[in-house]
């Protein structure tokens, strides 16, 4: 059988999109298979009646990021396409919101911590500085939970900073997921003063690199399976056949798509959990703060004030494009444990309790409210253990095959650089094998598409 094509995508997350656009630089012929039916996967961006609305990730940081970077000025994409984010992160505490939280001037402040967690939270810096963002394996951190480390130093630093990054802007439970890979995180971006967005919606990276791509929208592929000429990717009503194919999709999803992954692979695939994410974009009549000055963008909410909200994100704060002028946009995050009990719920009963908690922080929401609307994410980022961890470097040393991965979980780092940066390892993998000459036969057991 004669493939349809070198390398068949299937994913149009940046993770899908970044591999394609090296693969087709590099001369290959590239199609991208996306279920929904537009790019970005969780770096998605809805428009609608004047608003900017970033249904996942909302910022990245000028530093700790290297592959995004590279790639938004390969793409031509200027300083003012991806302005600072101002006033970044509050956390609330004693009936207010306490500024400057992951600055500098925080420490001078407090930033919501009494002086012996301060004392703590720089102790811990220290230590994040010793581990690397690409390796996190290999720190010892990396048999420790977040909740392990936590207990080693003020109890104020966990519930007011640790607890709700973790839980917040990752979904993760603190007492599975490793330490490493949060402080190597946290050391790598350094002050929150640094974070940014792209001016026109969080999407901005995928459409730019799908503009210069083949991508089918609206393809949910259900099995890939290697032949003995490649790889059959196989779709509701067609199929392709490709040289190689790329699951650009999260572990659990490839290990369902690809039940013929060979062993070595399989073990990590499994060992590789996400983090359900809940996140409800409200749009208002009327901007609102958490702080009397009107200033701040992410309220950080330990779990000790409330079992529901986790993050409030004032996105009309973030930049001035993402709500029309007069108007407000803020997104709520919720707990763990609300996600888990919400993921389900209907949209109106989400709305509805999402809202009622929030008001206690946004005075006024109810009645400013326009519009609420629930972003679910069964995977929402990668939740990594020590055991995923423990795999990891025998996964990236695995041989050569037809069938590749992208994605965060194969640098295990909670983050769209993690999604990039895959790329860096995934592309020139496909390459390699490319340059090898045609498959001989399957590796394993053949699975055929139906």
């Amino acid at each position: 059988m004669t493939p349809d094509l070198d390398v068949a995508v299937v994913g149009a997350g940046v993770a899908g999109l970044a591999t394609a656009h090296a693969l087709a630089r590099a001369g290959r012929s590239v199609l991208v298979l996306e279920a929904a039916d537009a790019v970005g996967g969780r770096m998605r961006t809805v428009r609608r009646d004047g608003f900017l609305v970033d249904t996942g990730a909302e910022m990245i940081a000028a530093r700790g990021y290297p592959a995004t970077w590279a790639l938004i000025r390969e793409l031509g994409l200027t300083p003012a396409d991806v302005p600072r984010v101002p006033d970044a992160v509050n956390v609330w505490h004693h009936g207010r919101a306490h500024p400057h939280v992951g600055r500098p001037l925080g420490l001078l402040t407090g930033a919501g911590l009494p002086p012996r967690a301060r004392v703590d939270l720089v102790r811990l810096l220290a230590r994040a500085r010793a581990v690397h963002p690409d390796a996190a394996e290999h720190s010892p951190l990396a048999r420790l939970t977040v909740a392990d480390l936590a207990a080693g130093y003020h109890p104020a630093l966990a519930d007011r900073l640790l607890a709700p990054l973790a839980r917040g802007f990752f979904g993760w439970r603190t007492e599975r997921a490793s330490a490493a890979p949060l402080l190597a995180h946290l050391a790598a971006t350094g002050s929150t003063a640094t974070w940014r967005t792209y001016r026109d919606g969080m999407d901005t990276l995928a459409r730019r690199l799908a503009g210069g791509l083949d991508v089918a929208t609206g393809r949910r592929v259900r099995e890939v399976a290697q032949t003995r000429g490649g790889v059959r990717v196989a779709w509701e009503d067609g199929a392709l056949t490709a040289r190689t194919a790329v699951l650009a999709v999260p572990a659990p999803a490839a290990r369902r798509l690809h039940p013929g992954a060979p062993p070595d692979e399989r073990a990590y695939l499994d060992a590789c959990a996400y983090a359900p994410m809940l996140r409800v974009s409200l749009t208002l009549d009327r901007p609102l703060a958490a702080r009397p000055d009107g200033r701040g963008f992410v309220l950080l909410l330990p779990a000790s004030a409330d079992p529901v909200v986790n993050a409030v994100t004032v996105d009309h704060r973030k930049h001035p494009g993402r709500a029309p002028a007069g108007h407000g946009l803020v997104s709520v995050i919720t707990t763990p444990e609300a996600t888990a009990e919400l993921l389900d719920a209907s949209d109106s009963e989400t709305a509805d309790r999402v809202v009622e908690r929030t008001e206690r922080y946004l005075p006024g929401l109810r009645a400013a409210l326009r519009t609420a609307v629930p972003h679910r994410f069964a995977h929402g980022l990668p939740e990594p253990t020590s055991e995923a961890l423990r795999l990891r470097p025998a996964f990236l040393r695995r041989p050569l095959r037809p069938v590749e991965y992208a994605g965060d979980w194969l640098t295990l780092r909670p983050c769209s650089e993690g999604a990039v940066a895959s790329a860096l390892i995934t592309a020139p993998r496909v390459l390699d094998r490319l340059a090898r000459g045609p498959v001989s036969a399957p590796e394993g057991r053949h699975h055929e598409a139906a």
